[in-house]
């Protein structure tokens, strides 16, 4: 009787910790054993690799039913491949115009959803060799610049960098020139701009404040706030997604209040209110 009495106990509060748990939006409760198994492949701004490892192990841990496959490049790069096919649930872009094509092209399910902002910095290898004190003297004779291709956001967003602070020296044309002149190197993306600098393969590189607090092999200088440029990141929904109900939940769940935790802790910004 006594261990009738324990075992009917111990399933009741096994019941009730199941019916009690609060799923992530849009999952499924881990004690659902009919809960058909889902794989969503999330396309994502190389920027956001750091996040994202630790957010596959967090909304995993929440919903055993999804399998999270992160692949990481430059926005520009996965967009491209997701116009052409390339199998995807969810893009995760460094900006707002690489989502807006896939949605203006009829590759995107709904909007495009703002999930983050991100500042800029300029990043030397360990020890400055170059000397370089100021984001002014990206302009110095000799200078070494490490960037991306120009469809990159990473490029995009320091371009309106260099242009700001052109406008804030003594001869904007001349400083825009002698930046364009330094820059020996374009990469794929931005981690790639950060690999560069740690082998002391260029002087200097303008990337996200988030890949810099990530790399232990550089120095950063400082972007004066009047100077900066604030960048904005979104995702979608991939249209050809065959789990668009998963992808809707995952990427509202990044969205919200877990994920933004998550990427606070690696030093994102919450989107612009």
């Amino acid at each position: 009787m006594t261990f009738r009495l324990a075992f009917g106990l111990a399933f009741a509060l096994l019941l009730a910790a199941c019916g009690s748990r609060t799923a992530s939006p849009g999952t499924v409760s881990c004690c659902d054993p009919t809960a058909p198994h889902v794989e969503l492949t999330v396309f994502a701004a190389a920027s956001l690799k750091g996040a994202l490892d630790q957010v596959k192990v967090a909304y995993e841990t929440g919903d055993e039913s999804v399998t999270l496959t992160i692949s990481t490049d430059s926005s520009a790069a996965l967009e491209t491949q997701i116009e052409q096919g390339a199998p995807a649930d969810v893009f995760l872009s460094a900006d707002t115009a690489s989502p807006t094509k896939l949605v203006d092209g009829g590759f995107a399910l709904g909007d495009a959803v703002v999930f983050a902002m991100n500042a800029l910095t300029i990043i030397v290898p360990t020890g400055n060799p170059a000397g370089i004190a100021t984001p002014a003297d990206l302009a110095n004779p000799g200078v070494r610049i490490i960037a991306a291709g120009d469809e990159v956001p990473i490029t995009k967003y320091a371009k309106k960098l260099i242009e700001n602070l052109a406008a804030n020296s003594a001869d904007a044309t001349a400083f825009t020139a002698a930046c364009t002149s330094n820059t020996v190197t374009r990469v794929e993306n931005v981690k790639a701009i950060v690999a560069q600098i740690e082998l002391g393969q260029g002087d200097a590189g303008i990337v996200y404040v988030t890949d810099a607090n990530a790399s232990k092999k550089v120095e950063t200088i400082e972007v004066p706030p009047d100077l900066n440029v604030p960048a904005t990141y979104a995702g979608v929904v991939v249209k050809a997604s065959a789990n668009a109900a998963a992808a809707r939940a995952f990427l509202a769940w990044f969205a919200g209040v877990d994920g933004q935790a998550i990427l606070a802790t690696l030093g994102f910004l919450p989107p612009a209110p």
